[in-house]
């Protein structure tokens, strides 16, 4: 097996992903836990280009990095005290949770070495920013105008949820 640039790339972005997805869910402050889901989602956005898929890439960068963590952050900052903590975990919880997952990633690590992948039948080739732009407006069968809509309006009002909190501060 040859390793490539890409190849340390790919595992250099998939340790930072790992790291930050622990740090993510073991931080006791809730701001940080935030920050680090963003260094997950960039990490994502990292491999997303570094497989070509460049328009997946720049809408996790825009609708989740830069969207959904703020909008986090800022009903992390609208609603709770700066002080606020997360409680002490107690050693059963802890172990359990330990438990599955090691359970978990026995399986992954299980299912990764025994199964055969098979290459999709997938050509490559470049796709013009007329047909992403129709496929995602078309009200037609293949069409993302319905989830597209759906999205926004999730959206605003949170944004309306989030002014009416504020403004009963």
């Amino acid at each position: 097996m040859d390793i490539t640039l890409d190849l340390i790339v790919f595992a250099v972005l998939a340790l930072f992903i790992v790291v930050s997805s622990v740090l993510a869910v073991t931080t006791k402050r809730i701001l940080r836990a935030a920050t680090y889901l963003l260094f997950v989602l960039f990490g994502t956005a990292g491999i997303y280009f570094q497989l070509n898929y460049s328009f997946l890439g720049a809408v996790q960068l825009l609708i989740y990095a830069g969207g959904i963590t703020v909008l986090y952050v800022f009903s992390i900052l609208l609603t709770s005290s700066e002080g606020d903590k997360a409680e002490k975990l107690k050693p059963g919880k802890f172990a359990a949770g330990l438990a599955a997952t090691l359970a978990a990633l026995g399986i992954c690590l299980f299912v990764m070495l025994k199964h055969k992948f098979l290459a999709p039948a997938f050509e490559h080739g470049e796709l013009p920013v007329r047909e992403i732009g129709h496929a995602l407006m078309s009200p037609e069968k293949y069409g993302y105008v319905l989830p597209f809509e759906v999205i926004s309006v999730l959206l605003l009002a949170c944004i309306i949820g989030g002014i009416m909190i504020a403004r009963k501060r």
